[in-house]
């Protein structure tokens, strides 16, 4: 089975002072799957990502598993799809994200799973692993990121990618 990845749009946080979120509109309803990788710190201390899709925050739920490299935490946050640096670490270091949406315009509820690394010059690193339901049948239109606390800082980027598969 052939996959496809067409990149649909790369947004970038261009603001010296930051944006408060990044958001995709008007995806088009032509691929099987969604991919978006994401670099992102924050304008205030490490946070989380969250994630809104058609504008809409509610139904949401999740299970996370997480590492420092010396403890393991796991819990449910509603919304999060994965970690942002902060300006509590190292200036010039960004959390990685990546987020796959199976059947993003199917008429069932919408499960999707993410990744993400993050890193303070050595003194520590986390990742973390995310399993996601949106309990909405809806197709997904639109798709928005937040941090939790602070404006996503200048230079975080998203890219969306379409996936077909033949």
């Amino acid at each position: 089975m052939a996959v496809t990845h067409k990149l649909i749009q790369t947004i970038s946080v261009t603001a010296g002072a930051g944006q408060a979120s990044i958001e995709f509109t008007s995806i088009p309803q032509t691929y099987t799957d969604l991919k978006i990788v994401l670099s992102v710190r924050s304008t205030s201390a490490a946070t989380s990502l969250d994630v809104a899709f058609n504008g809409s925050t509610a139904s949401f739920t999740n299970k996370f598993l997480q590492s420092s490299g010396s403890a393991v935490s796991s819990g449910s946050l509603a919304r999060y799809a994965g970690l942002v640096t902060g300006t509590d670490q190292t200036a010039i270091v960004f959390a990685n994200c990546e987020i796959y949406i199976p059947n993003y315009s199917g008429s069932t509820n919408k499960s999707f799973s993410g990744d993400a690394v993050q890193e303070n010059n050595g003194t520590y690193s986390y990742a973390s692993i995310v399993a996601n339901l949106w309990s909405n049948t809806a197709a997904i239109t639109q798709i928005t990121f937040t941090n939790t606390t602070g404006n996503l800082a200048q230079y975080s980027s998203a890219s969306l990618y379409g996936i077909l598969k033949s």
